[in-house]
């Protein structure tokens, strides 16, 4: 090839370079005049360190010098607004930021913006990631089904009310959904068709079942703290990928699905203070095995039956205030004794023994509490209770004696 024809691709290259260089070419007017619409409308908390002290319509390229701004090509592609020692109030300007029409990214710092969430941000259609937690948006969510590219939505931590849309469980490319600790109410659709990895919505209102069919691709799932109630047996078999699961404090009844404890990456297990029932660890041989940093919090039910030694190993495991029989297995004490496990809550169950030798030693490390059961004698070994067990260390021989009675009626001795 020519000299000149390679001087003519070099020239072509830095060209195309110039023109894909975000600080290259000066924002457009469109674009500009929206940023300043949200300045206007936007006001810092700490007048001292003001956030748009860079927003300067002198500025020669506000792509390069405006504070939260990325631009591709002219447009502004990011606005990410305030900072976590930044933070900023007043309201979104709905008309403004529709005009952003590249954007890709919407983040708002926590601060105290009020008013509605902008149904308009439905026109952005390139949108990939809203985010704008902890703040003080009311309302209700908008419909977003337009937004067929987005993958983050984070409106937690604000005083978003009515009922969960359901074309957002619909997104196509939707991975990250978190509408935490708002005022929802109402049922959570029976089917989950976005490719969820990660769905909180822990501290709300909701109410009924969970979900008939849930994605399979869930990491992290948390219904935490709602009014939700049903068996666990559905929706849950299925989630084989998951990490974490909070369920905590609702009305879920009936047995917890063996199926959970087979999981591989499942490590920690939030089900206390629910209506939970049944025995542990029926079924096939669980896989759950020494985790570090695992946690499995059964508390607060009325589990039942002598204990599996399904949980062996797990750092910090809660059992108490359930309804739990006869002997701890010794590999729980053993876990104990050897500090692969940490916590090692029984307190308040009716359990009848457990296999201390004299002179066993619980590391200084480890918290076991055995307080308020029916062991006769009581335990010698030296224990760290919560205070919330109590100052008794055995439970009434009547109260021990009537649980047993009962359970003789129903079959369960």
């Amino acid at each position: 090839m020519s000299t000149p024809y390679y001087t003519l691709v070099l020239l072509l290259l830095l060209l195309l370079i110039v023109l894909i260089s975000p600080s290259s070419s000066s924002l457009h007017p469109t674009d500009l005049n929206a940023l300043l619409s949200i300045k206007n409308t936007l006001t810092e908390v700490s007048p001292t360190k003001p956030f748009f002290s860079t927003w300067n319509l002198t500025a020669p390229d506000p792509c390069s010098s405006f504070s939260g701004v990325t631009c591709f090509l002219s447009r502004v592609s990011i606005l990410s607004l305030g900072t976590p020692s930044l933070p900023l109030a007043g309201t979104l300007p709905a008309e403004s930021i529709s005009q952003l029409t590249e954007l890709t990214q919407l983040i708002l710092s926590p601060g105290i913006v009020t008013g509605p969430i902008p149904p308009q941000l439905a026109r952005l259609t390139k949108l990939r990631v809203i985010s704008l937690p902890s703040n003080r948006f009311t309302g209700t969510i908008p419909s977003f089904s337009s937004l067929i590219k987005l993958h983050t939505l984070d409106l937690s931590h604000n005083q978003l009310a009515g009922s969960l849309p359901p074309s957002l469980t619909e997104l196509p490319q939707l991975k990250v959904l978190i509408l935490a600790s708002n005022t929802l109410t109402g049922t959570l659709p029976r089917t989950i068709n976005s490719p969820l990895l990660h769905l909180d919505l822990k501290n709300n209102q909701f109410t009924g079942p969970l979900p008939i069919a849930l994605p399979s691709s869930l990491r992290y799932l948390s219904f935490s703290q709602n009014l939700m109630w049903g068996p666990l047996t559905n929706g849950l078999e299925a989630l084989s990928e998951l990490v974490f699961l909070d369920l905590s404090m609702n009305h879920f009844s009936g047995p917890i699905p063996a199926q959970l404890f087979s999981f591989p990456a499942l490590s920690n297990i939030f089900l206390q203070r629910n209506n939970l029932s049944g025995e542990l660890g029926l079924g096939p041989r669980s896989g759950f095995g020494p985790k570090p940093g695992s946690i499995v919090d059964l508390s607060h039910n009325a589990l039942g039956g002598e204990l599996s030694t399904v949980l062996e190993g797990v750092e910090s495991l809660f059992l108490n205030n359930n309804r739990f029989v006869g002997s701890v297995p010794e590999v729980y004490i053993k876990s104990v004794c050897r500090g692969s496990t940490r916590t090692l809550y029984l307190q308040h169950n009716y359990l009848t023994g457990i296999p201390i030798r004299d002179g066993t030693v619980v590391p200084d490390t480890a918290s076991l509490c055995l307080s308020y059961n029916c062991m006769v004698p009581p335990p010698t070994v030296m224990m760290t209770c919560p205070a919330s067990a109590g100052g008794v260390s055995a439970r009434p021989e009547a109260q021990c004696s009537v649980f047993n009675h009962q359970r003789r009626l129903i079959g369960l001795e």
